[in-house]
């Protein structure tokens, strides 16, 4: 097999660049430079671990346990861990049955009431209200021996049941940074943290917030170079320094979804949720290039720059941001 460039190994798997710079920073998977590129290679032990780890991520094993397996090679700790998890599987799949067996007990009562002519009124009925009380809802149940075709039907049917909120982001003025080139987020972020240490921002404006998102758009060129932008909400009237820039946003209404990085893949779910709405409908702004308006907020990340980034910051939750419409 050939090595692979970032751009190659992402369109072939499905997963984003920055994705694939998360797994290399927490030591999941390694890249090689060669003499004749400027980027990194993938080798067919990188693309393999990669092949793992997108299975181990589809069976919700967490990537602190993923590391653990990956580098066990008597596979004794492997062993634990899965053990583990299906134990709590047990435990959802249990309350699953019994939320099954609750839905019965409600279908039987209601189809004998309006075979009666009668109506019954759910939240008075309580003996099967006094066992809801006791439910905790499951995340999956799997098969042993499951295919790849069923797990990817399975995680899909995990993830369809999304709940964005809807929020209106407000008109306001940024300080933008952008980038092109090997470790775009790194490079723009660092930029930015400087940049509010030195001005303290967050005293100054303390509900500041950053925002990001691939630029150019999906974030890989062919020559294996990509790029981010980022913005940080500053006062009006602030003077930026070099190489950041001042720019506007108009705001809008937004569907927001908080995810702990990098789900990245929760993009695809929120876009179809959109699709699929009532009431709401994508409302793209901008160009394709910059990811027709959606936006990446990191929740807390100008308040951990600004504290020194205590116990490596904050845990890392953001919203993914899509612009909607109330459909007419």
């Amino acid at each position: 097999m050939n090595d692979l460039t970032i751009s190659q190994v992402s369109k072939l798997y499905d997963v984003t660049p920055r994705m694939l710079r998360h797994y290399e920073k927490l030591g999941l998977i390694e890249t090689l430079h060669k003499e004749d590129y400027a980027y990194r290679m993938y080798d067919e032990n990188a693309v393999r671990r990669l092949q793992q780890i997108i299975v181990l991520r589809k069976l919700r094993i967490p990537l602190k346990q993923i590391a653990v397996i990956l580098n066990d090679k008597e596979q004794l700790q492997a062993l634990q861990i899965m053990r583990e998890n299906i134990s709590e599987l047990d435990d959802e799949i249990a309350s699953l049955e019994k939320v099954r067996s609750i839905l019965k007990a409600f279908v039987e009562r209601l189809d004998k009431s309006i075979q009666g002519k009668s109506r019954i009124d759910l939240l008075e009925d309580t003996e099967l209200n006094a066992v809801v009380s006791t439910l905790s809802l499951s995340k999956a149940v799997l098969k042993e021996n499951t295919s790849m075709t069923e797990l990817n039907k399975a995680d899909e049917i995990l993830n369809k049941n999304l709940s964005p909120r809807i929020i209106l982001l407000p008109p306001f003025t940024v300080a933008s940074h952008h980038y092109i080139g090997e470790n775009p987020e790194e490079y723009v972020g660092d930029a930015v943290d400087k940049f509010i240490k030195e001005s303290r921002l967050y005293e100054i404006k303390p509900d500041s917030r950053y925002f990001g998102f691939n630029h150019p758009n999906p974030g890989v060129r062919e020559d294996g170079l990509y790029g981010y932008e980022v913005w940080v909400t500053v006062p009006d009237d602030m003077e930026i320094p070099e190489p950041l820039v001042k720019k506007s946003f108009k705001g809008g209404l937004y569907a927001a979804y908080t995810i702990r990085f990098p789900e990245f893949h929760y993009w695809q779910e929120l876009i179809k949720w959109a699709e699929n709405n009532d009431r709401y409908e994508p409302d793209y702004r901008g160009n394709d290039d910059t990811m027709g308006g959606l936006l990446e907020e990191h929740l807390n990340w100008v308040y951990a720059s600004h504290m020194g980034w205590p116990d490596n910051g904050i845990d890392g939750q953001l919203d993914l941001l899509l612009p909607i419409k109330r459909k007419q």
